[in-house]
């Protein structure tokens, strides 16, 4: 049955009607019927299509439609939508359009139809306009809406995860909007240790929360941390319970506003959990130690390592590539790597450790082992080096004195400054050869060197051979 929704009653309609369109002859009326559509059936009473308007090309399949009935091409949900069209075209009525929908070889075409009586009733006109395109545009948009669902969905999951770990965690977090010091939020952690009740933090503000001598320092860190990721965390002291608390404070912006991030621990827990003798030996032994995770990002490190990187704390290293500091840029921690891999362990591994933005770096001997399982650390021992290289007798620290010096050097120097080592080294062999076989006769050796005595004494000189002082020729 038609519905209101179907008729164009209601609608403005021309107010010239006869003098547009009496004159119209066939020619015209035709052109005009073909304009109107995609596809234009002129059908008889029964729905016998009598002639068809279509561009061959994008209905290829409707070509054979002249002599078939309207309803033997439409698919069979369409069909009662043919009967009640033609049903309506009977009795006078004149309809918006309705869907249907044609089979083919390569799917459903949709087709929406208007039927208009002409000729006094005895043809009809059904007017079709092809939905192919905006079938493509809603199933593109139905595609995007299921995509933005997935993403909401992931979202609303992840945000649960953190959530869950944010009110779990055992330490004190809590975040704070940084030109008021206001909590936004805490975990039930920061709650117990500032003897609050649950949920009664949101909306204070910290420094009264804290004792009033403590209150200067959280003023000057929470400044530092908008400006800076390497603040050194504090201790203050709560309000509640006069506990003392360590606090370190990071900044981050969201939603063009500024935020800090509080974690809190109580004074003495680390060393309570962490009261292992060992624990306290690597803190304070006087070579560096750092521990890093399979990505080699710094985990952990003892206070001579912070002191080597010229850092402010561990903080400020924690998370950071140890690549960032240790070793030759792309070289020297894979090689590290590769002798694990290959020896369980890296022994006595000539190096450099860079501190900021320094290039060069400092020289350093390390030795490192990884431990097993599915999420492996590495543990590295670093020494100094500079200082035992500038202690050796001049002259001697800076040639290797065998090949397999020579060969050790790879990694460390370009092919050209290897080369140069090597020339430097075989002519330093040769003349301390010369002054032995001539029982150290200066003169007899530049003779069978093929050197001047001037040149042999620059030779001397440069590497640190004889006495030149009281030498005498």
């Amino acid at each position: 049955m038609l519905t209101r929704k179907h008729s164009i009653e209601g609608k403005h309609q021309f107010g010239k009607a006869a003098d547009l369109f009496g004159t119209l002859d066939a020619d015209a009326a035709m052109k005009l019927a073909m304009v109107a559509g995609d596809v234009t059936l002129v059908l008889d009473d029964a729905g016998t299509i009598l002639d068809a308007a279509f561009d061959p090309n994008e209905f290829p399949e409707f070509a054979n439609w002249t002599g078939e009935n309207w309803i033997e091409t439409v698919t069979d949900e369409s069909r009662p939508k043919i009967m009640e069209m033609l049903a309506a075209a009977r009795r006078g009525e004149v309809q918006h359009w309705r869907q249907v929908n044609h089979p083919s070889r390569h799917g459903d075409v949709p087709i929406r139809y208007s039927v208009l009586t002409v000729n006094n009733g005895e043809h009809r006109i059904a007017f079709g306009r092809d939905l192919r395109d905006a079938g493509k545009l809603q199933q593109r948009l139905l595609q995007v809406q299921q995509s933005l669902e997935r993403d909401y969905l992931q979202m609303r999951q992840l945000e649960a995860r953190y959530r869950m770990l944010f009110d779990r965690s055992s330490e004190a977090v809590a975040v704070l909007e940084a030109q008021t010091l206001r909590i936004r939020e805490a975990n039930p952690a920061a709650h117990s240790m500032l003897g609050v009740k649950a949920g009664g933090l949101a909306g204070k503000k910290f420094p009264s929360l804290i004792e009033k001598e403590s209150r200067d320092a959280l003023q000057a860190m929470a400044g530092a941390a908008i400006a800076s990721d390497a603040v050194t965390p504090v201790e203050i002291t709560v309000s509640k319970g006069a506990r003392k608390v360590s606090l370190s404070i990071n900044g981050f912006s969201q939603d063009r506003g500024q935020f800090l991030l509080l974690r809190m621990s109580p004074v003495g827990a680390d060393k309570s959990n962490d009261a292992s003798p060992l624990f306290d030996l690597v803190d304070h032994m006087p070579d560096a130690f750092v521990m890093a995770n399979a990505n080699l990002e710094i985990v952990s490190a003892n206070q001579s390592f912070v002191e080597l990187v010229q850092a402010a704390s561990l903080d400020q290293l924690r998370g950071r590539q140890l690549s960032e500091t240790l070793g030759r840029p792309g070289i020297d921690l894979d090689l590290i790597e590769g002798q694990i891999d290959q020896h369980g362990a890296a022994r006595n591994v000539s190096t450099v450790l860079r501190s900021g933005n320094e290039m060069e770096g400092e020289p350093v001997e390390l030795s490192a082992v990884r431990s097993s399982g599915e999420d492996p650390l590495y543990a590295f021992v670093i020494r100094p080096i500079g200082r035992r290289l500038r202690d050796l007798p001049p002259g001697s620290q800076d040639l290797p004195r065998s090949v397999e010096q020579l060969t050790d050097l790879v990694g460390r120097m370009s092919l050209k400054d290897i080369v140069r080592e090597s020339t430097d080294l075989i002519e330093r062999l040769c003349i301390e050869a010369a002054l032995a076989y001539t029982s150290d006769n200066r003169a007899s050796a530049a003779e069978i060197l093929g050197l001047s005595r001037q040149s042999l004494y620059s030779k001397l000189h440069r590497y640190g051979l004889g006495n030149l002082p009281n030498e005498t020729e």
